[in-house]
């Protein structure tokens, strides 16, 4: 979508590019999801750690204004780690956060592969 700003005649036009994705989003309240190459970086995580015997069951939501996938270790508790994909802060922090159970935020970045690179090191979870 383009917008043009109101000149006089001899007056450059200035254009202001809007993706047309966000206009849709705002427009029809489309929910924020994750695209198939996010989706593949993260399931292979997933299956490494269910090899692994860490993980064993996921959820994705989609909400209005940011895609979480979350990973149990049992289906009835709450997640171990959320990854959240959060366009409203792409252009500060970046979009992509791993969260964990606590609510602290581990890793946070512009890069989703960069930021999963937080599992790479043997996060283990303590029980007592």
């Amino acid at each position: 979508m383009v917008e043009r700003s109101a000149g006089g005649e001899g007056d450059d036009d200035s254009v202001i590019l809007i993706p047309l994705s966000d206009v849709r989003r705002q427009r029809m309240d489309i929910p924020v999801t994750f695209d198939r190459r996010e989706l593949d970086l993260i399931l292979r995580l997933y299956g490494r750690m269910v090899a692994a015997n860490e993980w064993r069951d996921y959820a994705i939501d989609h909400m209005s204004d940011r895609a979480v996938f979350s990973v149990f270790r049992r289906t009835s508790e709450t997640p171990l780690y959320r990854i959240v994909k959060d366009p409203s802060l792409a252009r500060r922090q970046g979009a992509y956060s791993v969260v964990a159970a606590s609510g602290m935020i581990l890793k946070r970045g512009h890069e989703l592969a960069r930021v999963l690179t937080v599992f790479d090191k043997t996060l283990k979870l303590v029980e007592a």
